[in-house]
């Protein structure tokens, strides 16, 4: 059974001086980096999704910008695929599932952000069309979101999120658990 890597929208509008950044962006896209390399190492399939925005007055990852190319910490190697998508599910309207189904693929290793939003809708779809996951929970980013005029600080959104998505969703993993523990 084959292992794939995805990685959910690490592009530069969530870096600092972006358009959306995000806390710990940096960090998160240091760590997916650490596992892209152990793929490319084991010459594991590794597939990229990137967010172009398509909806009137959307504020970044704008089509054609710098923001929203794929970071350079992580950028596409040669024969690296990359899925564009308009939605938060990563299946939602691309050719993601083909791809997994044509390579026979079983196995996901998520990262990438946002874990509120595009980890989540990815993930939960994915495990709703039969895929078994693992998020490799600090290698995902979020950010402070606010409701009802309450702040919920950005730790405390991935917190709830990846607590909400460790079961049945998910195996969520640090990527030191997963690099150490042949947890791919």
């Amino acid at each position: 059974m084959k292992n794939c890597l995805i990685l959910v929208d690490i592009q530069n509008d969530y870096f600092p001086g972006g358009r959306m950044e995000l806390v710990g962006m940096e960090k998160a896209a240091e760590n997916a980096q650490l596992l892209l390399k152990q793929f490319r190492k084991e010459n594991s399939p590794i597939i990229y999704i990137r967010h172009i925005s398509a909806r009137p007055g959307a504020g970044f990852f704008l089509p054609e910008t710098k923001g929203a190319e794929i970071n350079e910490r992580v950028a596409p190697g040669e024969g690296d695929t990359v899925v564009i998508k308009n939605f938060p599910n990563s299946f939602r309207n691309t050719e993601l599932l083909d791809i997994l189904k044509k390579t026979d693929i079983k196995n996901l290793l998520i990262c990438g952000a946002m874990s509120h939003m595009c980890i989540d809708a990815t993930t939960r779809a994915a495990f709703d069309l039969g895929f078994d996951c693992t998020l490799a929970e600090d290698a995902c980013a979020t950010r402070d979101l606010t409701f009802k005029g309450k702040t919920i600080k950005a730790s405390e959104v991935h917190a709830s999120f990846m607590a909400a998505l460790s079961a049945p969703y998910a195996k969520i993993l640090s990527t030191g658990e997963i690099l150490s523990a042949g947890n791919r």
